[in-house]
């Protein structure tokens, strides 16, 4: 690990001395365009609420999860940003948005070298940076409560170096899938797929090469719930994101002036709300109880799977697929425990299975009003509003590419790291709690008993 740390700060220093060009106020742009400062600022605050994402989900799983992992699970997603920030200008954004090579991968802007303060290549990236992040971070709550730390730090450089942005290339950066002969080719207007569906099925493969929880299930195979310390912390990390969302969405018409963002930002409360209802009725129904819980996992799926369709659909289709989203993460919980799967905060559920289900739902809902990124064409129509089946078809297929490298390659990943240093805590770290052992530190000091 310290190698590959001590190989990037090597190579940073050898970039120091690259002098760049010109325009850093970004004068050109201006003259090109007077309206460029609007939609600047515009896309740069959507980027910092999506940055505030993280918070949310920091909370998110401190709160799904024990008090005596809280320290390490506020250390990963942290880091995740971290390395993020660092790892995708190295090397992630230059795979994912440099120039094309065969549909398969970008080829140009290492360290950003090469944007001779290009103020519009730096807007691009720091958007594609804090998705980035976005989709590492999204497999920190599938494995909660028994990795190590280290095996967190060198996931987390996979991901934001490789397997985010090879794929992103592939949907966003004029890859093959983008240009595969059904409809328009596989879209994603903000990332179902690109972030929540790889973020999700990461997580499936890390938590499938981690084995569950000391106590997660039975003698008898049989699911036991393990509670997490403050459904408090669970409840402000879902507001946080649902939050957030409003900047994830809306801002990916990288313009203020496509009044479409009223739109975007009303169909994504919507699936929302209806995913939030669907799941806290639907469990009501099953066990009699009105579980928040789950009710907030509705809502993050409804927020998922809404991420790809934002733009194209009516109202009454956001409540539809919210609504299904909301009964899928419910439906998925219950899979994924059945076969002994254990996924503390429901990451898999509400980001991997939600987020193909948003981009399957393109192909149906889209309803033609709304081109891409325009209201000129070539505008985007589903099956159901007479586009016939070419564009859920391409959605289809990427949906299917999307799980299969997203699972491949972390199963890759983590078998990878398990085999060479092996990957889960010792029984006795777990059972104590992460905290101590690798940080050091407690999150509740006045609450931690060393005899524990």
């Amino acid at each position: 690990m310290f190698r590959v740390i001590g190989l990037f700060v090597a190579a940073l220093l050898g970039l120091a001395s690259v002098c760049f060009a010109q325009d850093p106020g970004g004068a050109a742009t201006l003259a090109e365009n007077l309206q460029a400062p609007v939609d600047y600022v515009w896309v740069l605050v959507c980027g910092f609420l999506v940055f505030f994402m993280q918070a949310g989900f920091a909370m998110v799983e401190a709160g799904f999860c024990r008090a005596k992992n809280a320290t390490n699970l506020m250390a990963k997603n942290t880091i995740d940003f971290t390395v993020a920030s660092l790892i995708f200008m190295a090397f992630g954004f230059a795979f994912m948005m440099g120039d094309d090579y065969h549909g398969l991968i970008g080829t140009t802007g290492w360290f950003l070298h090469g944007s001779n303060y290009d103020v519009g290549r730096y807007l691009v990236f720091f958007w594609q940076l804090v998705f980035a992040g976005t989709a590492a971070t999204i497999v920190s709550g599938a494995i909660a409560e028994r990795l190590k730390f280290k095996a967190y730090f060198l996931y987390s450089l996979a991901v934001t170096a490789i397997i985010y942005p090879i794929y992103g290339h592939w949907v966003w950066g004029g890859g093959w899938l983008s240009k595969i002969p059904f409809g328009l080719g596989h879209i994603d207007f903000a990332g179902s797929g690109v972030v929540h569906t790889i973020g999700g099925f990461v997580g499936l493969a890390g938590a499938i090469v981690l084995g569950p929880r000391f106590g997660k299930f039975g003698k008898d195979g049989k699911p036991k719930a393990i509670p997490g310390h403050s459904i408090t912390l669970a409840a402000l990390g879902t507001f946080i994101l649902w939050f957030g969302w409003f900047g994830f969405n809306p801002g990916s018409t990288f313009s203020a002036h496509q009044l479409r963002i009223a739109v975007i930002a009303v169909n994504t409360n919507l699936a929302a709300a209806a995913g939030a209802a669907v799941a806290i009725l639907l469990v009501f129904k099953k066990t009699k109880k009105w579980d928040v819980g789950m009710m907030l996992n509705g809502c993050l799926a409804g927020l998922v799977a809404v991420t790809a369709p934002c733009a194209w659909i009516e109202a009454w289709a956001a409540v539809v697929i919210g609504a299904v989203a909301g009964a899928l993460v419910v439906l998925s919980v219950y899979f994924w425990e059945a076969r002994g799967v254990d996924d503390p905060v429901g990451a898999v559920s509400v980001h991997g299975i939600n987020g193909v289900w948003g981009l399957i739902s393109v192909g149906l809902f889209a309803d033609g009003t709304y081109g891409l990124g325009t209201t000129e064409g070539p505008l985007v129509r589903g099956l159901l509003y007479g586009g016939g089946a070419g564009q859920l078809i391409a959605q289809v297929i990427g949906a299917v590419v999307c799980v299969s490298w997203a699972l491949l390659l972390g199963l890759v990943v983590f078998k990878a790291m398990d085999k060479y240093f092996g990957i889960r805590v010792t029984p006795e770290e777990e059972l104590k709690g992460l905290d101590i052992p690798e940080h050091g530190t407690p999150a509740y000091p006045n609450f931690y008993s060393h005899s524990n």
